[in-house]
């Protein structure tokens, strides 16, 4: 695995994205994985480690979170800018067609982009998310973003994780402590409590502009965030995962994506919620299997 980085354009100038890269760079078989709102790339170590004997994986971390830069401002926050960093990051892909793993918000991410004319995207996974996102559920999400709340110690970061990540489902002691590890970063000088999340706070300012202009919202809108002209243009492959406790990807949704897509293909995990980790061995192979399949 190795630490990689490039410059994206957004309104207010260049940020760096950064990115993690396993496996040959010479690989034909190319994965782009994207993790959720507060969450970074290191979440898919696992999953990578797995498919690097016949893949080459890139793990990005979204503006504002992991290793990338923040935004001096913070209503670019938006899907119209992780789009743009996202082309950016298919571009130093390098490769003509591309895999697409993307849970929660990485998942919308993909599937902007799947969904538009010539895309990239040969293969695309949704994990816990789909065409309509309601807003009880949103409003529940935005409200686990720390404010700069700082923790003595990585034991604390990994508790704090382990009650608001819980739904993620059963994780062994090292998959939470990866999590802390990753998802936190010391300030020396800072007192007895030097750790931070490593994300910008201001990342839920643009949790309403993932809205693209080419896709206006449908008449489900009262409802929750709908994205079922979005939807209808993804031509391609798709695998939704869905954590059986969801109340982001609800039972009524998936099966309206189901019924409007046929070849759709769905896990559901039982005991988990949103969103499942993919950090285990049997979510890790249904993610594999449908990679890999010709």
């Amino acid at each position: 695995m190795q630490q990689q980085y490039f410059l994206s354009l957004g309104d207010g100038g260049f940020h760096r994205i950064a990115y993690t890269e396993w496996g040959d760079p010479s690989a034909a078989h190319v994965v782009i994985c994207v993790h959720g709102l507060a969450r970074n790339s290191r979440d898919f170590d696992y999953l990578a480690d797995e498919l690097t004997p016949e893949c080459r994986v890139l793990c990005m971390d979204v503006v504002g979170r992991g290793e990338s830069d923040w935004l001096e401002n913070p209503s670019e926050y938006t899907f119209a800018t992780y789009q743009r960093d996202a082309a950016a990051m298919l571009a130093r892909a390098g490769a003509v067609k591309v895999d697409w793993v993307g849970t929660s918000m990485g998942g919308l991410i993909g599937m902007f982009l799947a969904a538009r004319p010539n895309s990239p995207i040969r293969r695309l996974v949704l994990n816990d998310v789909g065409a309509l996102v309601p807003w009880a559920a949103l409003f529940r999400m935005k409200g686990y973003i720390t404010r700069g709340r700082r923790f003595s110690s990585l034991g604390e970061v990994e508790a704090y994780l382990r009650q608001v990540c819980a739904p993620f489902g059963p994780l062994t002691d090292e998959q939470w402590q990866h999590m802390a590890r990753h998802g936190a970063r010391r300030e020396d000088g800072e007192g007895s409590s030097p750790y931070l999340l490593r994300y910008d706070p201001a990342i839920g300012e643009g949790l309403h502009g993932h809205i693209d202009p080419e896709f206006p919202m449908g008449p489900d809108m009262l409802r929750g965030i709908d994205l079922w002209n979005v939807w209808s243009k993804v031509t391609c492959p798709t695998l939704v995962l869905r954590g059986a406790d969801s109340e982001v990807l609800l039972k009524k949704t998936l099966d309206e994506m189901q019924s409007r897509k046929p070849d759709l293909q769905v896990v559901e995990f039982p005991g988990v919620g949103h969103a499942p980790a993919l950090m285990n061995e049997e979510q890790i192979g249904v993610v594999k299997r449908f990679l890999l399949e010709s």
